[in-house]
């Protein structure tokens, strides 16, 4: 399968049986995290199968799931009549034993395909995107639905090697036409074990290690900074009352010392005022 930006330019060419033709890995350009642990995002079929344009035939396509050993190539996605299998996940063991319908969708329109140019807008963009991708490994329900009906697509095994074909399949007479060949060995993601994260900052860049360093000095900055603004909050807080308090037992003992000095002048006062008759008399009689 080509890739889509060569479809796009190359949509017009006619292309020879998807017999020479396999599944190709999604462009980074559709897919920046592919694969993941348990998914893997394949481009669809677009132009790859020459389909009849009978009138009033139309075309789906299946897609098969393997993991990947040596009898890969002998496996079939067909019966002796020509019509394709329906081997579930639970059948084949996730695709241990043999091949299983994860996906089935109409076949892409090679001389219409979605605008790509309005991938930009959020409100097209997953359209779109569905229009030219598929995900195997997207239904985490599919295996619990005891009720479920079509093709079940869960998730795939961590660190396992699977193999992926594109089957043309004729609605009205239900045999297949034309399929791809087996892709190339895809492996989904493996979890790195803690003991495998390096820690030891000589393996880091230069920059992230002074970025590190100006960042750790600012915190320590800002956390002095807050610091210091507390303690000088809590200070001025305190400060007007102690000062109040202060005046305060000064003015009081400056009112009872002036109180204190006019209580003895005013005895006097009345002391010197106050006259014994006894001696009035005796000043007349020496008189």
């Amino acid at each position: 399968m080509c890739p889509l930006w060569a479809v796009l330019a190359l949509g017009w060419l006619p292309l020879s049986l998807a017999v020479d033709l396999e599944p190709q890995l999604a462009s980074i350009m559709f897919a920046t995290n592919n694969p993941t642990l348990t998914t893997i995002t394949l481009e669809k079929p677009f132009c790859m199968f020459n389909a009849s344009n009978q009138h009033n035939v139309s075309y789906e396509v299946h897609l098969y799931v393997m993991v990947n050993s040596g009898s890969v190539w002998r496996a079939v996605v067909q019966d002796n009549r020509s019509f394709p299998i329906n081997s579930t996940f639970q059948e084949t063991v996730g695709g241990q034993r043999a091949p299983y319908k994860a996906a089935s969708f109409v076949l892409p329109q090679c001389a219409d395909p979605p605008d790509l140019n309005e991938a930009g807008d959020p409100s097209k963009a997953d359209e779109i995107l569905r229009a030219y991708l598929v995900r195997v490994g997207n239904d985490t329900y599919c295996l619990l639905d005891p009720n479920f009906k079509g093709a079940c697509n869960p998730p795939l095994t961590r660190a396992t090697a699977y193999r992926f074909k594109y089957v043309l399949v004729n609605t009205l007479s239900g045999f297949v036409e034309d399929q791809t060949l087996w892709s190339q060995p895809v492996r989904t993601n493996q979890i790195s074990p803690p003991s495998d994260i390096d820690l030891w900052p000589g393996r880091r860049s230069g920059a992230m290690i002074v970025i590190t360093s100006i960042l750790s000095t600012l915190t320590f900055f800002l956390l002095v900074g807050f610091a210091a603004a507390a303690v000088f909050s809590f200070v001025s807080l305190g400060s007007p009352d102690l000062e109040m308090q202060h005046e305060s037992q000064i003015s009081q003992e400056a009112a009872a010392r002036a109180q204190g000095t006019q209580e003895p002048s005013y005895a006097s006062g009345n002391r010197r005022q106050s006259v014994d008759p006894a001696e009035v008399y005796a000043s007349k009689l020496q008189g």
